[in-house]
């Protein structure tokens, strides 16, 4: 590698068996919806990693505002899909020239250097899927309790949330399915799907994401409402059931 910052990645076979064909490369899939507050902003930040050879997918499902004119010029593609974020992020899937996968949500902001992160630490550890730590953006000192208690979570149970930037091998994601077609814990429902096949690499860097929706709708609220969510879907409940639920409880907000 140069040090520069913009060294091309060394041949695949080099640094990890279950990473196949000539270069590793990387495509960043962000599912969007009415995002124009913020998708700026996030694709800036990903503008480095795409002069080394990262590619952007913005999968919009419907926006009415301009995410799209916004997201525009600062991905390599944009797509449309059915709303919903298993929907849109399996389409991006689909065309993504990468074979490492990573599915970013909007409103994040990925670490410096999560490329050279993700290849690097595939390659130390012989796995094929992971997740970054996470630290919620805002003003609620809940927020760094919340975050800190999701990447604990994370680690002791081998499960995901979008928030900390799903990343995977291609060959894993087709194996697994992709992300199954449900409205709602489509990340979760993933997670238990990837960690059959093995357990994840837990990077430390942070992904930066907005804690807008929790601030919005009220820290502890929104605490207790994701606590009764998940708890329910282990139980067994669908997630149209739980989605219904989500929605009804943002509009008594």
């Amino acid at each position: 590698m140069t040090g520069d910052g913009e060294e091309s990645f060394p041949a695949l076979s080099s640094i990890a068996h279950c990473l196949s064909p000539v270069l590793v490369s990387i495509s960043i899939i962000i599912p969007c919806l009415n995002e124009a507050g913020g998708i700026a902003g996030s694709l800036e930040a990903l503008q480095p990693l795409r002069r080394r050879g990262t590619e952007v997918i913005v999968v919009d499902g419907g926006s009415s505002d301009d995410s799209v004119a916004l997201a525009s010029p600062l991905a390599d593609r944009i797509l449309t899909a059915p709303r919903g974020r298993a929907s849109q992020m399996n389409t991006g899937a689909a065309v993504a020239r990468g074979n490492v996968l990573l599915f970013l949500h909007a409103d994040c902001v990925l670490p410096a250097g999560a490329d050279h992160s993700i290849i690097e630490g595939l390659a130390a550890s012989g796995r094929q899927w992971g997740r970054f730590d996470v630290r919620l953006e805002g003003a609620n000192p809940l927020l760094h309790v919340i975050a800190f208690m999701m990447n604990w979570r994370s680690r002791l149970t081998s499960i995901a949330t979008g928030d900390q930037g799903l990343f995977m091998t291609r060959e894993l994601f087709a194996a697994a399915g992709g992300f199954p077609a449900i409205a709602l814990m489509e990340d979760i429902a993933l997670s238990r799907i990837l960690k059959s096949h093995g357990a994840p690499l837990c990077l430390r860097e942070r992904i930066i994401a907005s804690g807008r929706r929790w601030e919005r709708h009220g820290v502890l609220r929104t605490i207790l409402l994701m606590w009764r969510l998940r708890l329910a879907y282990f139980l067994g409940a669908t997630p149209a059931d739980l989605a219904l639920r989500y929605d009804s409880a943002r509009r008594r907000r």
